[in-house]
């Protein structure tokens, strides 16, 4: 279990604060996560490495000279949101562009993207590297489909040497490319990890067995056997890792040996003695390996193997100088080091523009609206959890309890500045994706944004514009998502709420106790349609990597979205 903390929905801030605190001279505290203390020096490209809390070393850990620039630090297990990473990357860009990094994950595939477009809006030149080196979550296909797990760790450090060496943006999003497609790694795990204030954990190995095949976010394996020996394990990774051949075929290897929270080193070194003579068995030659943690999952008990084929070309840079909190090689890191820093950069509030009395009255019955969804969220917290924890991570609950609260907040402060309706929705939005973050955080945001649209800060909310607007949300999800119904997602209970509605037309001439009780006729159709996804196994999302096994348990964010929708229909009606 994850024993000391204090809030356990503040524990991804506190403890980012926490690190900054031990290492002042070395990292800076700035919207969204941690850059380095001095500035990137002019013209050199910042590599920007991220992803959710709860995995350290990665990622904040890796924020330093030879390694990376900057790193924006989500929620437990959540892809940090667009806008921590639009904040870290402006801090830490100079000049010289900026590499997104991260784990291949539909959530940070969004954020980051998100975040992307909004930093080439602003003219600065942007690339994206999407780590994908877990065997365990696709065979075959295309390698760069898979998850990133630890290999995290050889791609950003070959990305972070090179951009020391002199490289530019194009050459060194180039090597981390190549360092990814040359990566393979491997997982297990003999029991579960804990998020703070959790009762149990995520899931559960029964006695005597080992799951294969986990994810670094609490997910289970894709399959179990019984408990291996040190020397059987070592058998299990090695064979994995090596079935099939990366791009870069070679004899000599990077290979990491991971921690995933709870294995000591002392059991890591037993495994690691035999992994060595397996490697050396194969006719590889094993160059500076790493043993011990470096992309964690709280307190998961497990470990994973990576291996990465080296060339003349990554063997240089993954032996090269770095001097990170969490990962110091060499004596002395060659190259500039950049200067003091001037202006931080911090996103604020956008201005609230005037508003009439009858939006601000919308307006005001928008915040009683997002108040009911927090309560409904709060009492929903831990059934959704536990749907999330049959083949996914855990944490709908808590990501949505996280967004609904921030929501709320940004519209109370929009009411108390006199915001129409349109404003509050689209800040409430804004809030919502920045704090929940996750693929559900950026959607939900997103949906509120796009409902909001639909809606004018200088006129009253008509039955008919809010269910234009509600329209106008479930497409933003649809296109933002890329889910299609049957995948079991949130669309599987959103496409029918959408079509009801749209059936529905404007027939009441914007009544709005006809438009809650043609709401309250689309949410009938999302729940049943929400409960059906019970008999479905996933093919989008982290449960997909999972098989059957989601078949039986109704997909979580099908159901907080039918229970939300459902909850407008009675607020309207």
């Amino acid at each position: 279990m994850t024993y000391l903390f204090d809030d356990p929905l503040s524990f991804p801030s506190d403890a980012v604060e926490g690190l900054v605190a031990a290492h002042p001279e070395e990292l800076l505290r700035v919207h969204g996560g941690v850059v380095r203390a001095a500035a990137t020096p002019a013209g050199q490209p910042a590599l920007v490495v991220g992803g959710g809390s709860g995995h350290y070393p990665a990622f904040a850990g890796w924020v330093g000279p030879g390694f990376a620039h900057g790193a924006p630090c989500g929620n437990v297990f959540s892809s940090p949101s667009s806008d921590q990473v639009h904040a870290v990357a402006r801090n830490a860009e100079n000049g010289g562009g900026v590499i997104l990094g991260f784990g291949h994950y539909a959530g940070d595939v969004l954020h980051f993207g998100v975040a992307a477009e909004k930093l080439r809006a602003e003219g600065i030149d942007v690339r994206i590297v999407a780590v994908s080196d877990d065997i365990a979550s696709g065979q075959g296909g295309d390698h760069r489909d898979r998850r990133g797990i630890a290999g995290d760790l050889t791609v950003f450090k070959v990305a972070g040497a090179a951009i020391q060496e002199g490289a530019d943006l194009d050459e060194a999003e180039r090597l981390a490319w190549k360092a990814n497609d040359a990566t393979r790694s491997l997982g297990v795990a003999f029991d579960g990890c804990t998020l703070p204030g959790a009762e149990d954990a995520l899931f559960h190995v029964p006695e005597g067995r080992m799951a294969i095949g986990l994810g670094i976010h609490g997910e289970p394996g894709i399959d179990e056997v019984d408990m291996p020996s040190a020397a059987d394990l070592a058998r299990v990774l090695v064979d994995g890792v090596l079935e099939e051949t990366p791009e870069l075929d070679s004899d000599r290897v990077a290979v990491v040996l991971n921690g995933l929270g709870t294995v000591k080193h002392e059991e890591m070194f037993v495994v690691w003695k035999h992994v060595a003579g397996l490697l050396a068995e194969r006719g590889l030659t094993v160059v500076r390996p790493e043993v011990g943690e470096h992309v964690t999952s709280l307190d998961m008990a497990g470990l994973s193997l990576t291996v990465m084929r080296l060339d003349e070309e990554l063997e240089r840079l993954w032996l090269a100088p770095a001097d990170a909190p969490a990962f110091r090689r060499g004596a002395v890191v060659k190259g500039p080091l950049g200067e003091e820093r001037g202006e931080v950069y911090a996103p604020g509030e956008d201005p609230i523009p005037e508003a009439s009395a009858e939006s601000q009255e919308g307006a005001a019955r928008v915040l009683e609206v997002l108040g009911a969804v927090e309560e409904l969220l709060t009492g929903l917290e831990p059934e959704l959890g536990r749907m999330d924890q049959v083949a996914g991570d855990g944490d709908h609950g808590q990501g949505m309890l996280l967004g609904i609260r921030a929501a709320r907040a940004a519209a109370q402060r929009s009411v108390v500045g006199g915001a129409g309706a349109r404003t509050v929705l689209v800040q409430a939005g804004a809030a919502w994706s920045a704090e929940a973050g996750g693929t559900s955080g950026a959607l939900w945001g997103a949906a509120l944004t796009s409902l909001g649209r639909a809606l004018a800060d200088d006129a009253a909310v008509t039955g008919d514009a809010l269910r234009t607007g509600l329209i106008q949300a479930v497409e933003a999800i649809e296109r933002l998502g890329g889910a299609q119904v049957g995948d079991k997602t949130m669309v599987d209970a959103a496409v029918p709420f959408r079509e009801s509605l749209a059936a529905a037309g404007g027939a009441d001439g914007g009544a709005a106790g006809s438009t809650g009780a043609a709401i309250t006729e689309a949410a009938a159709k999302a729940t049943a349609a929400a409960e059906g996804t019970a008999e479905i196994a996933a093919a989008k999302g982290r449960a997909r990597n999972h098989g059957d096994k989601s078949v039986g348990t109704p997909d979580p964010g099908a159901i907080s979205f039918s229970r939300i929708v459902t909850l407008l229909g009675e607020q309207l009606s």
